[in-house]
């Protein structure tokens, strides 16, 4: 099976970029409680361990909440004990004591069991999620309408796929738990505080409404930040790795400083952003703890006076205070868990928006075989790659099947479009394509693709051996159809020169071999996959003459006996074409062999002149 080349890194922009949110208004999530039941949604899937959860969540907060009232006892048993002492009578009864310790220390033992247990299960679970996610956000990359990459930076892509899923599996264990279990705490302290004393109680409740006001205030000040906070770090990544893959050009150009001027904006904008939501996050904390101390001072004032009165007891006083401070701490953490959730629900919000963007249609339901004569027809195509500026206007051509076509036309002609119409990179906007007859719109992309092989201008190998690289032309193939297929791209020899051979690894960035070996392996792919059709754009543009000779020999077994296009601007390479068609401003104002084109005297002849008049440059620009 054939495959395309994948797109390239786009090239790194040396001009300085606007970033919003910088100096404008700051977006906050579009759709939060959209958002928020769709998230809720993929834990459904997971509902017996979610009920595993809160069941183990509610018990073992439960235990938590009982504990206070045992020591409550045993601090009033001890008491009891003391002043009987010192009345002459009895004095402390410490097995009974010891007996109230050990049920309290098996209660905090069962309370520290079930806490761990809803914690290993909650995290799973979440992390089940994170990588379902991640595969969901994989596996749309690959059906994603080509136009998607053009309008969203790589760094974005890997943010949402990284930063975002992570922040959104964290956030989801620790806030569903916090939020079930600081509610349960809540209602049972509040339940075990009224059975001690209401009065004191009532206390408390009066504080509650300040503690609510302050904490939603924080709340609504930091929502916005956390929101900012997700959407700079996608653009800060998207800097990073465009920075990175182009740091040849920025040095080229010494444009250092601009590119450290615009990482160094988006830097502060990140820095600002998450300053401000982790400080605002932060404060929850003390200004609780401020409230509650002016609590703790009421209840000691209350519960002393009711003491000396009889009304209740030392221990209660002590379980009192400790209700109090578990009562009031679980406000604090429900105000943070929200802005955890804010935070989950921003960075949800961007994944959910990445899988819910334009996909790649592929309703056909014709199937052509893997190999097909290769008659290639256009018919008055037109597109443009937005609705108001028109790039191919009217192409028409007919194309036989075995016939070497090239392209040429000076730089913005359409050249490399046309090419990407004919493999569906892009779906027409008037016009038909058809290869052996069959309108191309009415076949799938992927039987469409298959019948192609395409060797770009800019070689792309990934990090693996030089083998892996060759086999991905067809998975299938065994280590010595690799090898043929090296030999005919003239690479064989060169191969078995390097210390590893086949085995040797191609870095990631492929700069460990030349661009013309490069080239030559990618060519290599190209006629193990077999393909019925050949693309080859500009495969011999950025290489010495010797490497070049030998790109041709292998371009030319790869073509023999198939249809093949060949966008070059190296006019010398395509004499032999069975067919040159001359584009510019994307019509076709000539077309024919090199001979009767250089006959005509047109457009044609002008190119070919420009070239020979200035072959110490040899070519013409060659981006489309």
């Amino acid at each position: 099976m054939a495959h395309s080349e994948p797109r390239q890194t786009r090239p790194l922009s040396v001009m300085p970029m606007r970033h919003p949110g910088r100096h404008g208004p700051v977006q906050k999530a579009k759709d939060f409680k959209g958002t928020a039941r769709r998230l809720m949604g993929r834990l459904r899937s997971h509902a017996a361990a979610i009920v595993a959860v809160l069941l183990l969540a509610l018990a073992g907060t439960l235990f938590s909440i009982i504990g206070p009232k045992i020591l409550g006892s045993a601090t009033t048993t001890i008491f009891s004990g003391l002043t009987s002492s010192l009345e002459g009578r009895d004095g402390i009864d410490f097995s009974r004591v010891g007996s109230i310790l050990s049920s309290l220390a098996l209660l905090y033992v069962a309370s520290s069991l079930a806490m761990f247990g809803q914690g290993f299960i909650m995290s799973t679970v979440t992390q089940h999620i994170s990588k379902a996610l991640r595969k969901e956000v994989t596996d749309k990359i690959h059906r994603m309408h080509l136009s998607s990459f053009d309008k969203t930076t790589h760094g974005d892509i890997l943010s949402r796929v990284t930063n975002d899923i992570d922040t959104l599996g964290q956030n989801l264990s620790q806030g569903l738990v916090q939020v079930l279990v600081s509610m349960v705490t809540m209602g049972g302290v509040l339940i075990m505080m009224l059975s001690i004393s209401w009065m004191m109680t009532l206390v408390t409740l009066v504080i509650l409404p300040l503690s609510v006001l302050v904490i939603s205030r924080i709340v609504a000040a930091s929502q916005k930040y956390f929101v900012q906070q997700q959407k700079t770090l996608g653009e800060l990544n998207g800097q990073v790795e465009e920075i990175y893959s182009g740091h040849a050009v920025v040095k080229a150009f010494g444009a250092e400083q601009q590119v450290i001027g615009r990482f160094e904006e988006t830097n502060a904008t990140l820095y600002e952003s998450a300053w401000k939501s982790q400080f605002l996050s932060s404060l929850m904390m003390p200004v609780m703890q401020g409230i509650g101390d002016v609590g703790y001072v009421l209840i000691a004032l209350l519960g002393g006076a009711l003491a000396i009165r009889g009304a209740i007891s030392i221990g209660d006083i002590q379980a009192f205070i400790q209700y109090m401070r578990n009562f009031t701490h679980p406000i604090a953490q429900v105000a943070q868990v929200t802005n955890l959730l804010q935070s989950t629900v921003a960075a949800a919000e961007r994944v959910f928006e990445f899988l819910d963007g334009e996909e790649e249609s592929d309703e056909g339901a014709h199937v052509l075989p893997h190999v097909v004569r290769g008659d290639v027809s256009f018919s008055n195509v037109r597109f443009g790659y937005d609705a108001e500026h028109t790039v191919i206007g009217g192409f028409t051509a007919e194309v036989k099947s075995g016939m070497k076509v090239a392209i040429v036309g000076p730089t913005g002609a359409g050249k490399t479009t046309m090419v990407k119409l004919l493999m569906r990179f892009y779906d027409l906007q008037g016009g038909m394509i058809r290869i052996d007859g069959h309108d191309i719109a009415s076949l799938s992309r992927k039987n469409l693709r298959s019948l192609f092989g395409m060797v770009l201008q800019d070689a792309w190998l990934f990090n693996g051996t030089i083998r892996e690289n060759i086999r991905y032309g067809n998975l299938s193939a065994t280590d010595d159809e690799v090898e043929e297929a090296a030999k005919a791209a003239r690479i064989d020899h060169f191969i078995h020169t390097l210390p590893d051979g086949y085995r040797m690894v191609v870095n990631e960035e492929s700069s460990n071999i030349s661009q013309g070996q490069r080239q030559l392996i990618t060519i290599a792919r190209a006629i193990l996959a077999d393909p019925s059709i050949l693309i080859l754009d500009e495969a011999t543009s950025s290489v010495d003459t010797r490497t070049e000779v030998l790109i041709q020999e292998a371009m030319d077994h790869l073509m023999a006996r198939r249809t093949s296009f060949i966008i070059a601007h190296r006019l010398s390479t395509i004499r032999n074409a069975d067919l040159i068609v001359v584009m510019h401003h994307g019509d076709i104002i000539e077309q024919g062999t090199h001979e009767q084109l250089l006959a005509k005297g047109g457009f044609y002849t002008d190119l070919y002149s420009a070239q020979f008049e200035h072959s110490e440059v040899g070519d013409i620009p060659s981006s489309d």
